[in-house]
């Protein structure tokens, strides 16, 4: 019966595949006249009718909300043979308060009708204009903009002179002259290069936005079906499992199963990792848009929960208690062993998600934002192919702490890896607290203030190895032998290591390879390596806005506003190079540590480009005269970071970071973006190419 349900649920879903994959036009409209015929005098009613698509609606023409939504608007063209009576008049529309806008609006569902009185002056009668309205759904969280025209020229007027029409504008809403604009150049008694720069200025007065051809989007045959779709997300949840978010999990899998599991519940823990993930990729997406995975990363609120957790699952494997079920739930558990089993899997699999979904966000971005653009089959073919791939090495911690048991004379060993493992779950718990500090620039855990903890912790973990001190639950035999095996001396030896490799960080090193883990460099408050990093900065044109809390790394000067960076781009003659980066982006810190520090990309972004870093996930909420509503999900930016996603979405189609885009003075993308990778001479390539074709584009 469940297979039958399930199938009958996909071909239910490719039914809604196709409907989502098409332009929609969820209003359809319709117009007609009280009269066919009329005399001079007359008064004639004209009516416009929309039949709404289920589950739409569309917003009339007044209500008391004016940084609102887009209100139904009609334009008449003027002419002598009629003059309007009154305005438009919306027939019955419903009152609804809306949660975005925050106010008060008027609405349709199914039908809708307007009607707007016009009084006959002559003959021939002629009545034109355009329209212009907005349609959302609640479903998925869609807005769709839609204009029209209308011409009522059918009426026959009796025994009326002819006049001779005209073209004004009306009364009711100001038209623009049928006139393309054209870019002016403004000639001045300068030298040339001067002249050149102020005609370049005037040229490109303009600011629309990246413009990104599709042609520079790098596709793959594979993509195209749904079968490489799915190999794509499976290798982005193999990915996944490399990231700083999900290594600490997999002690936590360990210490969950160990005495308590089964293969049965080993099976539904790795079921159950993939069900959660697939439902959350597909509801979260077509209603909440791309932003929730961002969301979920950088607010406090659950980056702090995370940090908790980790801590309290540290301090356990130290020994400082046990975590273990209350009583009542035991007792349940024993009375009916199924029942109380699978919920504390399922509870366990969806901490990790919910832990490890701050780190895979970025990774199935391309899928919420397909999802929240209409289509809807394949974002939940690739969640369900990376959560597989997430879920089969968990699976398999699963059923080793079965197998463990199994082992003869195990030993008192096992509670050395347990204690270990404790000291790196709270290490790493420090780095959501980073990404919470970073975003609201709280500046309590300064890059040096991560690198002390994690120095003294690798120390400990140095010292218990060579059993410098015992914890709670070393005992027996093995706790009280002083004998350090070969073993333990080698595994010391690495962690001492290890720590005289941090040491040079607490005075500015870049740490290449910690560079995901560790806060910026920014945030470094005695950096002795900074002051050869400005031997040689670059040039720009004015103080760039919000420098008092964001930075660029490596003494680049750059800016942090859009527009304000192209202006300079512009006025410097120089391609732009955007960085959509994050406080929370641990692969941003990364390619700015090993990649942007190489001194051929450092020469090239300092000589050759105007920088823009545009932080996705800042919380600093702009002044209310710089919001604005989406025209992608038509919801309300009001901050730095949703402002600067809402642009890499809307004009890019991209949502996950590091994304690096290049532009020339016409803000169109100069070639294909560039995104993760570690490899220096494809970034040098990726910034030559886009050099060579600026200077090919000859602005």
């Amino acid at each position: 019966m469940l297979s039958r349900l399930m199938v009958l649920f996909l071909f239910c879903l490719a039914g809604l595949q196709s409907n989502f994959a098409q332009v929609l036009k969820p209003a359809k409209w319709t117009t007609a006249a009280s009269a066919d015929q009329a005399k001079v005098g007359d008064e004639i009613t004209l009516i416009f009718r929309a039949t709404i698509e289920t589950g739409w609606y569309l917003y009339s023409s007044e209500f008391p909300c004016d940084e609102g939504p887009i209100k139904m608007t009609f334009s008449f063209q003027s002419n002598k043979s009629y003059s309007l009576v009154g305005n438009i008049q919306p027939i019955n529309p419903v009152d609804k308060h809306d949660k975005t806008f925050e106010c008060d609006v008027k609405i349709f569902k199914g039908t809708a009708e307007f009607r707007q009185k016009v009084k006959v002056l002559g003959s021939p009668l002629k009545i034109t204009g355009s329209y212009e309205y907005q349609v959302c759904t609640e479903l998925t969280g869609q807005c769709v903009p839609g204009d029209g025209e209308f011409v009522f020229d059918q009426i026959k007027v009796e025994g009326a002179p002819v006049v001779e029409s005209i073209n004004q504008n009306s009364n009711l809403k100001q038209q623009e002259p049928d006139v393309k604009p054209k870019a002016q150049t403004i000639v001045a008694k300068v030298d040339t290069a001067q002249n050149k720069t102020v005609e370049r200025e005037s040229k490109y007065s303009e600011v629309k936005g990246p413009q990104l051809d599709p042609s520079l989007i790098e596709t793959d045959p594979k993509q195209n079906s749904f079968f490489g779709f799915f190999l794509l997300a499976f290798l982005a949840g193999l990915a996944a499992l490399l990231t700083p978010c999900v290594f600490p999990m997999i002690p936590m899998t360990v210490s969950f199963f160990t005495g308590r599991g089964t293969k049965l519940q080993a099976l539904l823990y790795g079921f159950s990792i993939i069900a959660i993930y697939t439902i959350i990729g597909a509801t979260l997406a077509p209603l909440m848009g791309p932003e929730t995975a961002n969301h979920l990363s950088t607010e406090w609120i659950p980056n702090l929960i995370f940090f908790s957790v980790f801590i309290v699952f540290g301090l356990s494997f130290l020994g400082l208690f046990e975590i273990t079920l209350p009583n009542s739930i035991i007792n349940k558990v024993d009375q009916q062993a199924d029942k109380g089993g699978m919920l504390g899997v399922f509870f366990m699999a969806f901490t990790l998600v919910l832990v490890s979904f701050s780190c895979t966000g970025p990774l199935v971005g391309s899928i919420l934002v397909s999802s929240a653009g209409g289509e809807f089959l394949k974002p939940i073919v690739g969640m369900f192919a990376f959560a597989l791939a997430f879920a089969i090495p968990f699976t398999l911690f699963a059923f080793f702490p079965n197998w463990l048991k199994s082992l003869p004379k195990s030993g008192g060993w096992l509670n050395t890896v347990k204690v270990v493992l404790g000291f790196i779950e709270i290490a790493l718990a420090f780095k959501f607290l980073s990404i919470a500090d970073q975003a609201f620039h709280w500046r309590i855990l300064d890059r040096e203030v991560n690198l002390a903890i994690w120095i003294v912790i690798s120390i400990l973990i140095g010292i218990y190895l060579m059993k410098g001190f015992r914890l709670p639950g070393d005992t027996g035999k093995e706790a009280e032998d002083k004998t350090v095996s070969v073993l333990r001396i080698s595994l010391a030896m690495i962690v001492f290591s290890f720590t005289v490799y941090l040491v040079p960080g607490m005075w500015g090193a870049p740490l290449k390879a910690l560079a995901g883990y560790l806060p910026p460099m920014s945030t470094h408050d005695f950096n002795l390596l900074e002051s050869d990093q400005k031997d040689n900065p670059n040039e720009i044109c004015d103080a760039p806005k919000y420098a008092e809390f964001l930075h660029i790394p490596h003494g680049i000067k750059g800016y942090f506003d859009y527009k304000q960076a192209l202006a300079c781009a512009r006025r410097q003659h120089k391609p732009l190079f955007i960085d959509f980066t994050g406080h929370g982006c641990t692969n941003c810190r990364e390619m700015e540590a090993r990649v942007w520090s190489d001194p051929q990309v450092l020469q090239r972004m300092k000589n050759d480009f105007v920088v823009v870093a545009l932080y996705v996930d800042d919380k600093t909420e702009l002044p209310e005269s710089e919001w604005y509503t989406s025209r992608y999900d038509s919801k309300l930016k009001k901050t730095i970071g949703k402002q600067n996603s809402d642009l890499q979405i809307t004009n890019l189609n991209n949502n996950a970071q590091p994304f690096y885009v290049l532009l020339g003075e016409d803000e169109k993308v100069l070639v294909t973006p560039g995104h993760y990778d570690l490899n220096v001479d494809h970034f040098v390539k990726f910034l030559d190419e886009g050099k060579q074709k600026f200077k090919a584009m000859n602005y």
